[in-house]
């Protein structure tokens, strides 16, 4: 899939409020990781690394989405083709 750069920010945005609509806290760090989803104390955390370009935080925060279980979620088609294509961008 082609996306441009105002794209995937539009992409991230939506797929933030997702995360947050399912209870999880989306953090922007910076440090020698890539990102992930993880529970910290209890609390459903996805960390991105913020030096990471726009493309990468959406292939990262998509995978968290799907570890966190989107099947019963309703998606736009757009936005499941994304996190579906993006998963194997890892």
């Amino acid at each position: 899939m082609k996306l441009k750069e105002k794209e995937f920010e539009a992409i991230l945005a939506d797929l933030k409020s997702l995360a947050n609509q399912m209870g999880a806290k989306v953090r922007f760090e910076r440090g020698d990781f890539k990102g992930g989803y993880c529970i910290l104390k209890e609390s459903k955390v996805v960390v991105i690394n913020k030096l990471s370009n726009t493309q990468r935080k959406v292939v990262i925060l998509a995978t968290a989405l799907k570890e966190l279980g989107i099947d019963e979620v309703y998606l736009t088609p757009k936005l499941r083709e994304v996190i579906d294509e993006m998963e194997g961008d890892l």
